[in-house]
C-alpha cells in the first residue's frame, strides 16, 4: 500500500533510498563479485544509463543534490519502473528483478534496430547522448567511423618480384621489412 503524502524532506529521503536501491539492482545484474574498482566503473555506467553525469550521481549520493520531480520520472523510465515508483517507500530487497518488470507484450516484428541487452543499450545511450550534445560533429564522426568499418579493406599490393641476381634470404628479408613500421624515437 502506498505511503501517505510526504513532506519535502521525507520525499527527498525516500527518493534517495529508492535511487540507491536501483543502483544496488544495477550492480547485482552487472557483476557477480563487485570490488572497489568495479564499483567505480559501475557508478559511471549507471549514471550513463540514467542519462546524467557521473558527478551528478555522486552529488545525489552525497546528499548535496536532491532528486526532483523530473529526475525521479527519468530514473523510473530508464530503470523500467512504473510511474510514481520513486515516490513510494519500498522494503529493502523487495524490488523484483528487472527481467520480471518488463511488460509481457510481444516484441515488434522488426527488432533489428532495438537493443537486445544491457551492453547494446549502453552503447545506444552513449551514442545518443553524444549526438544530443553535438549533433553535427556526432553525425560526421559516426559516418566516418562507419565508412571505415563497412568499406572493404584495400587489396594488399602483390609482393615485389625478386631482383635478378639476389639470393633468397635477401628477398625474404625485404618482404618481412615491408610490413613493419619503424619504431618511434625516445625523447
Amino acid at each position: 500500500m502506498p505511503d501517505p503524502v510526504f513532506d519535502s524532506a521525507e520525499l527527498a529521503q525516500v527518493r534517495l533510498d529508492n535511487a540507491l536501491a536501483l543502483f544496488d539492482e544495477f550492480v547485482v545484474q552487472t557483476v557477480r563479485t563487485p570490488d572497489a574498482a568495479a564499483l567505480r566503473g559501475l557508478e559511471r555506467r549507471f549514471a550513463e544509463q540514467l542519462l546524467i553525469q557521473p558527478s551528478y550521481w555522486s552529488q545525489i549520493k552525497s546528499r548535496t543534490r536532491q532528486i526532483g520531480e523530473r529526475l525521479a520520472r527519468q530514473f523510473e523510465s530508464r530503470c523500467r519502473k512504473p510511474p510514481g515508483w520513486m515516490d513510494i517507500r519500498h522494503a529493502r530487497g523487495a524490488t523484483p528483478p528487472l527481467a520480471l518488470q518488463v511488460p509481457a507484450e510481444p516484441p515488434p516484428a522488426d527488432t533489428s534496430s532495438v537493443p537486445r541487452d544491457d551492453d547494446e543499450r549502453f552503447i545506444v545511450g552513449l551514442v545518443l547522448s553524444y549526438y544530443r550534445r553535438h549533433p553535427q560533429r556526432a553525425r560526421t564522426r559516426l559516418l566516418d567511423l562507419l565508412s571505415e568499418v563497412l568499406s572493404p579493406p584495400p587489396a594488399a599490393p602483390p609482393p615485389p618480384a625478386p631482383a635478378p641476381g639476389s639470393d633468397e634470404a635477401q628477398t625474404l628479408w625485404q618482404r618481412t621489412r615491408q610490413g613493419v613500421a619503424p619504431l618511434k624515437k625516445r625523447r
